[in-house]
């Protein structure tokens, strides 16, 4: 071991020269290195490199020896604990260029967020296909609503519950809290796009925009089937009023709605075979109905005027959509279920009611804080099913009366001047 010296380190000449332990100086002409020479745990006979012998000077000599001692030592003393020096070093070797890879992958990654992705697709496909408008709302849709910690967010990095979690948060962006399902549905489709051409350019791996349609529809029929914002039933007959002075179909359906308190469907598919004017009753067939079963409404005077109305406009539908009016060879068309939520944003009342709590919920708050019926008596004109079925089926023989008092009585509370007291404008 070590039976070299500086001195001859500097003067050796062509050939190997040993410096005991397997270390050896290696001069090839010019070049000069050191080698070390050892048997691999598998048997075979090996040599390892140790980088350049450097012989510029005596203490740069010096420096070079003892280095490649020490990492000759360090080789003996894998081979002691059965490993190959040489395959060692190849796996250091491999750790160190998967880190610097992974490195400048994380690095790509966190460059390339949701935004910058949305930016880059938006400028090279929606710019130069679409108009400067449709362009322009485009790209403002997600710029002004998708949450920051989302839309600055790394896109390789952004799962499906995610995402869902911060659209979830776009249904009430302005100061009136309303709601903005339309344009959460063209969010994710925008975002269904930008992810997946980021797909194809490798910039992540999967499409949590697709994969969140089916929760958004279902978190949307769960938000339908709860709470509806409903006007307070004093505010009524001032709405009431000023309904009565919009012209067109949605306004009448929509007062016939709420006179009739009956579901926004129920009344876009009312056909006038459903109708007997004379009896001033509505049945209206299970299939259009929740719960499945046919269900008979009491028509009040006004609902029977605003019926006599709409003769002529259609042989079939009561209330069809205005588009297919004076089309004979075309069968009407209902009109669409969003005409009536429309007339509210005209009214500026979207913001205090949706159409199914003002027609439902505000005839049944009315109707149980004014004792103007039995409660039974009101789930049956709203249709509710009873829970007891034996209650059901006595209930079912019962009421038509009393259903038929109540809706006239609602019909003359809307009516009543005395009781809007405050116009709708001061509402």
């Amino acid at each position: 071991m070590h039976l070299l010296t500086v001195r001859e380190v500097q003067s050796a000449v062509e050939g190997d020269h040993t410096d005991g332990g397997g270390l050896l100086l290696r001069v090839r002409g010019a070049s000069c290195s050191w080698v070390f020479r050892f048997t691999a745990p598998s048997g075979r006979r090996r040599e390892m490199g140790l980088g350049v012998a450097r012989r510029g000077s005596a203490a740069q000599t010096g420096d070079s020896l003892t280095g490649a001692r020490d990492l000759a030592h360090d080789a003996r003393d894998m081979l002691r604990r059965g490993l190959d020096p040489i395959d060692e070093r190849a796996k250091v070797k491999a750790a160190a260029q998967h880190a610097e890879q992974q490195a400048k992958a994380t690095k790509r990654r966190e460059h390339m967020t949701l935004a910058r992705a949305a930016r880059d697709y938006h400028e090279r496909v929606i710019e130069t296909s679409r108009t400067e408008k449709h362009s322009g709302q485009w790209i403002n849709s997600l710029e002004n609503h998708m949450p920051p910690e989302i839309w600055h967010a790394p896109i390789a990095d952004i799962d499906a519950p995610a995402l869902l979690a911060a659209l979830s948060k776009v249904r009430s962006l302005d100061d009136s809290k309303k709601r903005v399902p339309e344009t959460l549905q063209r969010m994710r489709q925008r975002l269904d796009a930008v992810f997946e051409d980021a797909i194809f350019h490798r910039r992540c791996t999967s499409n949590p925009a697709a994969a969140i349609r089916r929760k958004m529809r279902e978190t949307q029929i769960k938000r339908e089937r709860g709470a509806f914002a409903a006007l307070p039933y004093r505010e009524a007959p001032s709405f009431m009023a000023a309904l009565r002075e919009v012209q067109g179909t949605a306004a009448r359906s929509l007062e016939f709605a709420v006179l009739t308190a009956s579901r926004t469907g129920e009344v876009l598919q009312a056909a006038w075979a459903q109708f007997d004017l004379d009896a001033a009753t509505w049945v209206i067939p299970g299939a259009l109905m929740k719960g499945g079963e046919a269900h008979t409404v009491h028509l009040s005077a006004r609902a029977l005027e605003i019926l006599q109305g709409q003769r002529g406009q259609d042989r079939a539908l009561v209330f069809p959509s205005p588009i297919s009016v004076g089309k004979p060879r075309t069968a009407a068309r209902p009109m669409s279920n969003m005409a009536m939520l429309t007339l509210l944003t005209r009214m500026q009342m979207r913001d205090r009611t949706t159409v199914h709590g003002l027609c439902r919920a505000t005839f049944s708050t009315w109707a149980n804080e004014t004792a103007t019926a039995r409660p039974e008596v009101i789930e049956a004109c709203l249709a509710h099913k009873e829970a007891d079925k034996v209650k059901a089926a006595y209930n079912r023989a019962q009421f038509m009366v009393e259903r038929r008092g109540l809706m006239d009585a609602w019909c003359a509370y809307l009516s009543t001047p005395a009781c809007a007291i405050h116009s709708l404008r001061a509402a």
